[in-house]
């Protein structure tokens, strides 16, 4: 696996944001993407649980940054969030992307939150829209030269 390189102002993994989640992402030689990460109690919902929100972010993020890494540029269309099991603040959990399908400017992909024994507590498909015009060229220009 391979470190992804920092992007800026991301609210899921962005260096440069103070706010951050702070998610370090890398990549294998198929473009899938994943993160050991903990949530902590700036993650909450119910006590002593992620909010689902902050799941349904990373899973976002894990998504959309394996189409990146395929080379395409596209924004989230749809997101399809089954929540199995309640994640735990403060244990390891390990967070997985992958695309899984393309047709024409449609590409589809596949998400999870797994928990320390490996049961996939939180399962995401989502629905990317191919369009570079919807984004914003100078950091798509930033982006591809710091790769």
């Amino acid at each position: 696996m391979e470190k992804l390189h920092e992007h800026g102002s991301c609210f899921v993994c962005g260096e440069a944001n103070p706010n951050s989640m702070g998610v370090q992402w890398y990549f294998d030689d198929d473009k899938k993407i994943e993160a050991n990460f903990i949530f902590t109690s700036q993650h909450q919902g119910p006590p002593g649980y992620v909010h689902g929100g902050a799941s349904a972010a990373v899973l976002d993020e894990a998504m959309g940054l394996a189409i990146w890494q395929a080379g395409y540029r596209a924004v989230t269309v749809n997101l399809m969030i089954d929540y199995r099991k309640p994640v735990p603040l403060g244990e390891p959990i390990r967070i997985r992307g992958a695309m899984s399908g393309k047709a024409e400017k449609r590409i589809e992909t596949s998400g999870e939150i797994l928990l320390p024994d490996g049961s996939v507590a939180v399962f995401a498909k989502g629905i990317y829209a191919e369009g570079a015009h919807f984004l914003d060229q100078d950091a798509i220009r930033k982006f591809e030269m710091e790769k």
